[in-house]
């Protein structure tokens, strides 16, 4: 079934990405424009893709739909018990540009290898896995390559590192990392990726065995005070809307294929308290 979930789940999502969803929608209502009969018709397209991109680029639209995401779980308290092992996350790295340029270069989630370093700093008995491949139809170098090269460049002790490159998505992060490190019953291990991403990833690593405690970074919002912020530029906007709209469908369609236990996991229930 992945070998199918993969390359579709790239394809739909280009369409109905909501920039792009918009973009094809003021294209086609333009050129509908030409035509008599479907003038009306070309009208209101071109009118809904020229609203939709203000409202989704200026407004507060993708604030509203990340912070439910992002507000899921609490950050990590900076004491606590060592855990069994840390868990980062593919995502953070331009694997290909790293690779052309001989250096590591990272995107907006470069918090991901950062975490990286300080945590194996702070817990020097937990075992560190980097999971990460490569996220292209058709292959191409995989994130956990680059880490390997770059470890003394990220700050990471290279021997210490358990390295996965063969994921292409969340799902396969978690069955992936599972099959080389064997989580065992009473095992806790904290899981670095982004906020706006955990709740996917927690579900995830949880159908696969872990007990994982979120590490979450990469935080795209302040609070819930900025559900009344506007941008100041659209391209942010919808940066941001495309972001959260992904993120929500992967929840749905996850959650429908039996990758994850819940439609929205969320932090652990405290021990002795009844589940919801």
């Amino acid at each position: 079934m992945n070998t199918v979930f993969f390359p579709l789940s790239k394809v739909i999502f280009f369409l109905i990405t909501p920039s792009n969803f918009l973009i094809f929608a003021t294209l086609f209502g333009a050129l509908l424009l030409v035509a008599a009969r479907l003038r009306r018709t070309g009208a209101s397209l071109v009118l809904l893709g020229a609203l939709g991109l203000a409202i989704g680029g200026l407004g507060p639209l993708s604030e509203i739909l990340l912070l439910p995401l992002e507000q899921r779980f609490p950050p990590s308290p900076a004491d606590g018990p060592p855990p069994t092992g840390i868990i980062v996350l593919g995502g953070g790295i331009e694997a290909g540009l790293s690779e052309a340029r001989g250096q590591v270069i990272v995107n907006d989630a470069g918090e991901r290898p950062i975490y990286l370093a300080d945590l194996a700093r702070r817990f020097p008995t937990a075992r560190l896995v980097f999971s990460g491949g490569s996220g292209f139809i058709g292959g191409g170098i995989a994130e956990a390559d680059i880490v390997s090269r770059q470890a003394d460049t990220i700050g990471v002790p290279r021997t210490r590192l358990i390295l996965e490159n063969r994921s292409r998505n969340t799902h396969e992060n978690a069955q992936f990392t599972a099959a080389l490190v064997h989580p065992k019953p009473g095992e806790r291990w904290r899981l670095v990726t982004s906020a706006w991403h955990m709740p996917r990833a927690v579900g995830c690593f949880r159908q696969a065995g872990f007990t994982v405690d979120a590490f979450p970074v990469d935080y795209r919002t302040r609070g819930w005070g900025d559900i009344a912020r506007f941008n100041g530029f659209a391209s942010d906007g919808l940066l941001q809307l495309d972001l959260a709209v992904k993120e929500w469908i992967g929840l749905a369609v996850y959650r429908w294929a039996g990758y994850t236990p819940d439609w929205l996991p969320g932090p652990e229930a405290p021990e002795g308290s009844a589940s919801r």
